[in-house]
């Protein structure tokens, strides 16, 4: 479960009936609709030629906590069913695992009772799942001004230079099968998957996200700091191995009179002049757009033979992926990266202004 008064849950398996999300704690009044999820599932859906032919229809059910297209403070339960199944793909990696993939630890940990069907509860499958939660969550932020927008900035060796506002990420969206606010970029990034799609390989790639309209004080330190619970959160999505705020990494090359973020005013706000800080200080938000950056692994099934062991003999063998893949898994997570940020973010806005209305109380 992710959240403390925002609280968001998912359930199911890839090839089970159904996945699905719970949302508690979400206030009455938030106007939403079916329209603004399907269209957000839509966005996670793969995108021909560059993905899996696992095509799901995505069709769901509110089943409870919204009525007349406003949430009504109930609990919100959303099902979304799964049609486009073919568990036979996947026997074989019952007792073969697949390299980097969860088949080898889920099989221990669960004692070999797990789903092992398309991976289970480790599928991106279920990311499906964020997203209609993600629904609900921007809806609320929107209440506070906070808009969140995701696009992909690297795939392969190709990536952008350029940082990009969150205007001109929006008025790219829709223009090409890749969500990159860069249209020539997103041309280069389509042919190199798909000529590693041609060799049945796979490329990993960069999404940049970036949040803005957010107040001062979001984030509770010590251990609930802003920033953990969003690297946190991010590390739920299948694929995610790594995630980076503001200058990140490069922050490492960097002197200090470079790397801070010094204060100026504007218009009778205090801003900072530069952004490394990537709008959290200390666990924080100081105002500032938050930025961050999250690498995707290339998906770890490939037609490629690779070594592996047969555990019910304990014997080395080969085995070569069968069954339905995307060759870049980070095409499809723009979506998914903006949902979990948003279920973040919308849980500590709703703790911080917490502490506004107990400021307001005390104040009486």
């Amino acid at each position: 479960m992710i959240g403390k008064l925002f609280c968001v849950s998912v359930y199911g398996e890839s090839h089970g009936k159904c996945i699905g999300t719970l949302i508690e704690g979400c206030p009455p009044g938030i106007k939403v609709s079916e329209e603004d999820i399907a269209k957000e599932l839509s966005r996670r859906r793969p995108k021909p030629p560059l993905g899996t032919s696992r095509v799901e229809p995505d069709k769901f059910e509110i089943l409870s906590g919204v009525f007349n297209g406003y949430t009504t403070g109930a609990p919100i339960n959303i099902v979304i069913w799964n049609k486009d199944i073919d568990p036979g793909d996947y026997e074989l990696f019952k007792r073969v695992p697949r390299p980097s993939h969860a088949d080898y630890v889920a099989r221990v940990k669960y004692r070999g009772y797990n789903d092992y069907r398309g991976g289970g509860i480790f599928s991106g499958r279920l990311t499906a799942a964020y997203v209609a939660a993600g629904v609900i969550a921007k809806k609320l932020l929107e209440r506070f001004g906070v808009k969140i927008a995701a696009h992909i900035v690297q795939i392969g060796d190709v990536y952008l230079e350029k940082e990009l506002s969150y205007n001109e990420i929006m008025e790219s969206r829709g223009s090409s099968p890749i969500e990159c606010g860069d249209g020539v970029k997103a041309k280069d990034m389509i042919k190199v998957i798909d000529s590693v799609k041609k060799k049945g390989d796979s490329i990993g790639g960069v999404v940049e996200a970036i949040a803005i309209g957010l107040p001062v004080g979001l984030g509770e330190p010590i251990f609930d700091r802003l920033d953990g619970e969003i690297a946190k959160a991010l590390f739920a999505i299948p694929g995610v191995k790594g995630v980076e705020f503001g200058a990140g990494f490069k922050l490492a090359c960097m002197w200090g009179s470079e790397a801070n973020d010094q204060y100026t005013l504007q218009d009778g706000k205090v801003v900072t002049i530069t952004n490394n800080s990537g709008g959290i200080v200390g666990g924080i938000s100081n105002g500032m757009p938050i930025k961050l950056r999250v690498v995707f692994k290339p998906t770890p099934s490939i037609a490629y033979r690779q070594k592996s062991i047969d555990l019910d003999k304990m014997e080395e063998t080969y085995l070569e992926a069968v069954g339905r893949f995307d060759p870049c898994i980070a095409t499809r997570t723009p979506p998914i990266v903006e949902a979990v940020l948003g279920i973040v973010l919308a849980d500590h806005i709703l703790r911080w202004n917490a502490w506004r209305e107990l400021e307001s109380l005390e104040g009486k």
